[in-house]
């Protein structure tokens, strides 16, 4: 039988709030393409977690991305910078962090708009939050607006008046409890996940890096025990 779903393109980086959103793209009626990139990160189980994702969740299509973002630094998660460890709230709210990748949300939305294009899908889908966003520009609803103009200029569908794009956000004013209370309701098996920024060869997320520290709040905001590995045990059960 035909799918006469509307296409999306869904950024899948493996974590949470992408898986989270996939969700939710598939619950809103879309036939989902995910699209995960090996930019040079500091390891490679956050690819890993994304296959398991994308075959759980039976998707249309599943693409990996390689370049190398190592080549330019300038990020914890791509340079010999170390990865902030044990912050509180409050430090991580005081200034843009050394994991943030410069223009890595731009990079990553001009590839996921030029396969929508490609799939004739006008929807991308991407889990950006301006909650728990640790102080990234490129997740704030101003940014957000601004890629969305740009898609209708920069395409020959917007320019040919072939349909709108719309940039889905649908975690953007959600506290990490709320996605995680949301996720829940929808099934999400939140054991395939990896949010840490430094897990151990093993795959085992750190449990003191800004993103599994925010993980691990959301868990307990939320009242669910967080399924995943930590190496740290005393850090998982707070």
């Amino acid at each position: 039988m035909h799918n006469t779903k509307p296409r999306a393109v869904v950024l899948l980086s493996g974590g949470i709030d992408s898986t989270t959103t996939l969700a939710l793209a598939q619950r809103d009626g879309f036939a989902a393409y995910a699209l995960t990139f090996r930019y040079g990160q500091r390891h490679e189980h956050e690819i890993d977690a994304a296959r398991r994702i994308a075959r759980a969740f039976q998707i249309a299509g599943h693409e990996i991305i390689d370049f190398d973002l190592r080549r330019f630094g300038g990020s914890a998660l791509t340079d010999d910078i170390a990865v902030p460890k044990d912050r509180t709230a409050s430090e991580m709210g005081a200034d843009i962090p050394v994991t943030y990748v410069p223009a890595r949300n731009t990079i990553f939305l001009s590839f996921a708009l030029a396969w929508a294009e490609t799939l004739g899908a006008h929807d991308i889908f991407i889990g950006v939050n301006a909650l728990d966003y640790s102080g990234y520009p490129d997740c704030r609803p101003e940014y957000i607006a601004a890629f969305q103009a740009l898609a209708d200029l920069a395409t020959k569908a917007g320019v040919e008046g072939q349909g709108r794009f719309t940039i889905h956000t649908p975690l953007i004013q959600l506290s990490k409890k709320e996605i995680i209370a949301t996720g829940r309701s929808l099934g999400v098996d939140y054991g395939l996940t990896l949010s840490c920024y430094d897990p151990a060869p093993d795959s085992a997320a750190c449990g003191r890096c800004d993103a599994c520290l925010l993980r691990l709040k959301g868990f307990a905001d939320a009242g669910f025990e967080d399924p995943i590995r930590y190496q740290r045990t005393e850090q998982a059960a707070r």
